[in-house]
Formats: C-alpha cells, sequence, structure tokens
C-alpha cells in the first residue's frame, strides 16, 4: 500500500508542478535563442544599409505592443509568439534569401522555430483556453498590421535586394525591442494570466 500511495503521489507531483515549471523555464533558453538570433540577422548584413538609403521605410512599428509595461503577462506570450511567427513567415516569402547566405538564414528559421515550440509549450501550459482570445486583441493585431505593412513594402519594391536589407534592419529593431517582453515572462511573479 505504501508502495502505491509513493507511486500515485510521485505521478501528481509530475503531472502537475514540474510540467508546468518547465514549460515557462524554457523562457531562459527563450532569451540565449533570441541573443543567437539577432547575432545571426546581425551577419546576414550583405549590402552596406548606407547604399539603400533612397529605399528606407518607416514602418511604423507598434512600440506598445512590445512594451513590457504596457502590455499584461498574459498578452505578452501571444506578442511573443506573434512577432516570432510573423519574422518566421516572412523569412519563409519565395524572394526572402536572394541577398543573403542561405546557411545564415536557414539557421534563424530553425532559431525562430525553436523559440516558437518553446513559446508554445508555456503557451498551452498557462494560458489554457484564453490563448486564441488573446490573438485577437490589440498587440497582437497592431503586430499583424505592422508585419502586412512590410509585405506590401517588399511587393512594391518588387524583392530587390535593398528592400530585403532594408526590411533585414527593421526586423533586426523590432526583433530586439522584445527584450522587455522576454524579461517580464523571465521574471514573472505567478500567473501569467494576471495582469
Amino acid at each position: 500500500m505504501a508502495l502505491l500511495l509513493s507511486l500515485l503521489t510521485a505521478l501528481v507531483l509530475l503531472s502537475s508542478g514540474p510540467a508546468r515549471a518547465l514549460g515557462c523555464d524554457l523562457l531562459e533558453d527563450h532569451v540565449l535563442l533570441s541573443k543567437e538570433n539577432l547575432v545571426l540577422l546581425r551577419e546576414m548584413n550583405t549590402i552596406s544599409p548606407l547604399f539603400c538609403l533612397k529605399d528606407r521605410q518607416h514602418f511604423r512599428f507598434p512600440g506598445a505592443a512590445v512594451d513590457g509595461s504596457q502590455v499584461q503577462k498574459a498578452q505578452a506570450l501571444s506578442v511573443l509568439h506573434q512577432m516570432l511567427q510573423q519574422i518566421s513567415d516572412l523569412l519563409a516569402t519565395e524572394n526572402s534569401s536572394v541577398p543573403w547566405n542561405t546557411t545564415l538564414v536557414d539557421q534563424l528559421r530553425i532559431g525562430l522555430h525553436r523559440q516558437l515550440k518553446d513559446l508554445d509549450t508555456c503557451w498551452e501550459q498557462e494560458m489554457g483556453e484564453e490563448g486564441p482570445a488573446l490573438a485577437t486583441q490589440g498587440p497582437t493585431l497592431a503586430l499583424k498590421g505592422y508585419f502586412q505593412g512590410i509585405r506590401l513594402y517588399l511587393k512594391e519594391k518588387e524583392y530587390s535586394d535593398c528592400a530585403w536589407e532594408v526590411v533585414r534592419v527593421e526586423i533586426l529593431r523590432s526583433f530586439s525591442s522584445t527584450r522587455a517582453l522576454q524579461e517580464m515572462l523571465r521574471n514573472k511573479d505567478g500567473d501569467l494570466r494576471s495582469p
């Protein structure tokens, strides 16, 4: 009987405590991956940004969407996921690797995929049924609109090397701005559902 009780206790502990912690502890790895992805984005530079000054564009990055002090913790997961998904989708565009080293692009895609997988694990454990509703709220919608503007710009510029360089710099800037959200999630003081 004591053995059965011990096994049941262990099973309960494994299915509730550590599993929940494991998913969101992955955010430590997420931050490391984010830094690695930023390095890859910097290394992808093949054209001097000065050469592409005529192609510069102000994309109106929705800063409030990624400002850790403005976004509720529950929205932070949604915003980070949306940002990574949009960058990943953008890099999957047919003409995305024209000016870049394909090895670097592939490494970046793998890094983004790993980050998305980590966030998905945390998302499922922390958000449950709230998740889909958050994907349609203000900050997430603002990011979708921002990336739609980038796609339209690339199409207008016919996916030129300079257009991709401008977009690379913009992605680098926007991706860097997610650090506040990552820090907020990493230093969270409890349930992500609390404002």
